[in-house]
């Protein structure tokens, strides 16, 4: 099965400060068709207005993974962390038995865009957390790096679930194939630029759904950012 979703068919919320694209069903936009895939819950895209952010709210039961594609979010939590993430970091919280925090558009003159992903948790009521990594540029060019993982390998954070998501640059004859193991999906986001998925073209916004594949072969990219996410 491989099912595209265009980025035109996602929900989408423009409050002025805030200019928001969903995924999946997230606050005032519902589709009981897109609810989830898998554990991955939300993909939100937002880009936030200089100086402006979202005020001091909760989470609990939901691992949420930030992905920055340009300027600066300032972050702080009831678990006294504070921090600014930049391209090229990724930060997790875990919200577990529950977790405040803010997120503000760092810079007064420049907008912030970025990718919000919540992802289930494997079980309820643990313990909040906090985690953040840099990756480079250099290590995503043309492959796919994993950037966070049930059990952390290769250096990268840690999500309390079925899923891993992986980071990849391509652009021109740059290629990657995925092997899917047995019984798992694959979403691929494409976060910017274009991108062939199995023979089919996307550009920034769109997404496909893989099940019962094999592989993921990812090519003829076009300045593409792209997250593939390994799902349970």
């Amino acid at each position: 099965m491989l099912q595209i979703r265009r980025s035109d068919e996602r929900g989408h919320a423009n409050h002025g400060w805030l200019d928001s694209y969903h995924s999946f069903s997230f606050a005032d936009y519902y589709d009981p068709d897109h609810m989830q895939f898998g554990p991955l819950r939300v993909i939100n895209e937002d880009v936030i207005g200089p100086g402006e952010g979202f005020g001091t709210h909760g989470h609990r039961d939901m691992e949420i993974v930030t992905y920055v594609l340009q300027g600066a979010l300032a972050h702080k939590d009831s678990m006294g962390n504070g921090s600014t993430i930049r391209p090229g970091d990724v930060q997790r919280m875990s919200a577990g038995t529950g977790v405040m925090h803010s997120e503000f558009n760092a810079s007064k003159e420049e907008p912030l865009h970025l990718l919000q992903i919540w992802v289930l948790p494997a079980r309820r009521g643990d313990a909040p957390g906090y985690e953040e990594k840099r990756f480079e540029d250099a290590d995503k060019r043309g492959r796919l790096r994993v950037v966070a993982s049930p059990d952390g390998r290769d250096g990268s954070v840690t999500i309390h679930s079925d899923a891993s998501i992986h980071a990849g640059l391509f652009d021109g004859a740059e290629r990657a194939d995925f092997t899917v193991p047995a019984g798992r999906r694959v979403y691929v986001q494409v976060a910017r630029g274009g991108v062939t998925v199995n023979g089919e073209a996307l550009t920034a916004g769109d997404a496909a759904m893989l099940a019962d594949v094999d592989t993921v072969t990812l090519e003829k990219g076009n300045q593409a950012e792209v997250l593939l996410f390994d799902l349970g």
